[in-house]
């Protein structure tokens, strides 16, 4: 039995969530092998080689992995799944890309965004909105996984010493091609894996009035979200969407401003360490999880609240 685990990366960095997915992985008792399929990604299976949970590293380099086009990269994890029992990626973009079309040529039922793993063959997983919880058992001989990364702390990033073994890239036909990528650049920590974020949404009645959250997430160096109903009023762009169709967040902070607290969005939030709930509707939903719950104006509390952290001065970043 042995996992082989998709990296996640940039051609120059690892993404944090691959760290989560291989700390997860190691709750199944098997060697863990990562694959790192890029353009010029020397630097990256080196860096994998040095965590500690990982035994192998699989390199393949190719210009046509470098923007980890699904249709590229699945024929490779298909042939390489041939020596494997669980295939696991993280359950962001970059996993729900590829991983679908792998579970399917493996005809096999993937399983998707878990939040434990029980054992080589069992695992839980959110359902309904994140309302119930399914314990799913798989008698497929492969098991194509999925993790949620923020219900993993990131495995140790020193120590280790696995081999580097270099996988010759697959043959693929031109079926697609790479034009652009369109990032929002942004200096704040990104929205998935930072440790504070404030979030805004239908009651701050416009996208101008985000100035006001933004102001306060500078202070403490905090991610910015919204709510679904902010962002298809068009207050702000849609990924900072937090909730069951954007990202899911645990953050050892979260602020809710002018969120009612709609299921939807309750499903990307609430296992946050700590929540926070602003709102004039003392009968808002969000309160119901809300560790400390302010009903008042958002338009007076932020700036007092604004007023309060430039006294204080000590954010550490």
């Amino acid at each position: 039995m042995s996992v082989l685990l998709i990296a996640e990366h940039d051609n120059s960095n690892l993404k944090v969530f691959t760290l989560n997915a291989i700390s997860a992985a190691s709750k199944i008792d098997a060697d863990i092998h990562v694959l790192v399929a890029g353009n010029k990604c020397e630097n990256v299976a080196k860096e994998v080689a040095a965590v500690p949970l990982v035994k192998k590293v699989l390199h393949s380099d190719s210009p046509n992995y470098e923007n980890y086009l699904a249709e590229n990269l699945t024929p490779l994890i298909v042939k390489l799944a041939e020596s494997y029992t669980h295939i696991i990626s993280s359950a962001n973009t970059f996993g729900k890309n590829f991983m679908p079309r792998v579970a399917a040529l493996l005809d096999t039922s993937q399983i998707s965004d878990v939040i434990k793993i029980n054992s080589a063959d069992t695992f839980i997983r959110p359902i309904y909105a994140g309302n119930a919880f399914a314990t799913v058992k798989s008698n497929d001989k492969k098991k194509c996984v999925t993790i949620r990364p923020t219900s993993f702390d990131p495995a140790p990033t020193s120590g280790g010493s696995s081999s580097i073994e270099k996988v010759e890239p697959i043959d693929i036909p031109n079926v697609s091609k790479f034009i652009k990528r369109e990032e929002t650049k942004t200096e704040r920590p990104e929205l998935g894996t930072a440790r504070v974020v404030i979030s805004g949404g239908r009651g701050l009645q416009s996208g101008e009035n985000f100035k006001l959250i933004n102001a306060i997430a500078d202070k403490l160096n905090a991610a910015v979200g919204a709510s679904r109903a902010a962002v298809d009023a068009g207050y702000i762009s849609n990924d900072h969407q937090v909730g069951q169709t954007g990202k899911v967040v645990v953050p050892d902070l979260y602020i809710a401003v002018g969120i009612s607290g709609a299921i939807q969005h309750l499903a990307g939030m609430k296992e946050s360490k700590v929540i926070v709930a602003i709102n004039k509707d003392g009968e808002a939903p969000i309160f119901s999880i809300a560790d400390y719950g302010l009903e008042a104006d958002l338009f007076e509390a932020l700036p007092q609240f604004l007023e309060e952290l430039n006294k204080l001065n000590t954010i550490q970043k």
